[in-house]
């Protein structure tokens, strides 16, 4: 993902935020805040067989102390006309291996337990759910504004990265 992408991943970003399964955002950032959050490293786009980009993932460190310097929290998104196809788990395998190349070893996310497609397929590229967080926040867009909505805590472990 470079500046250059910054159109369509914002697109897709607003999708998942107008479709209410994705996210609490209620607004999509700039470019300079998207790219001051996020790491360095992981940061994809999908693109289709015309070269359009439909799905993105990036990570944030879960905090700046240097004992969990492996740990990221991740996102992936997907365009509402290309979900279904097999790009998010390419995509989210893709990601683990960028991360793991990078030293990570703990990402993780929280869903919404309506999100069933992410569950799945987090489950299927080897997460696991360690949690549930009982109305954690009110959604501010999208088909749940206003109300209180549970997340699901998930996370995959690396078993190359932090197994000594």
């Amino acid at each position: 993902m470079v500046p250059e992408d910054w159109t369509d991943v914002e697109r897709i970003y607003a999708q998942g935020i107008d479709d209410g399964e994705a996210t609490f955002e209620t607004t999509t950032p700039t470019w300079e805040v998207f790219h001051a959050g996020k790491l360095p490293y992981a940061r994809l786009v999908a693109l289709d067989d015309a070269g359009r980009i439909v799905g993105w993932a990036a990570a944030s460190a879960v905090s700046g102390r240097p004992v969990y310097s492996g740990v990221v929290e991740h996102s992936v998104y997907i365009d509402r006309d290309a979900r279904g196809g097999g790009i998010g788990r390419a995509l989210l395998d893709a990601f683990i291996q960028a991360a793991e190349d990078a030293g990570v070893w703990t990402i993780q996310s929280s869903v919404f337990p309506e999100n069933a497609a992410s569950l799945r397929v987090h489950e299927k590229a080897g997460f696991r759910v360690v949690g549930r967080r009982e109305r954690i926040a009110r959604s501010g867009v999208g088909p749940h504004a206003g109300r209180w909505r549970d997340t699901v805590v998930i996370e995959r472990r690396s078993d190359r990265n932090g197994v000594d």
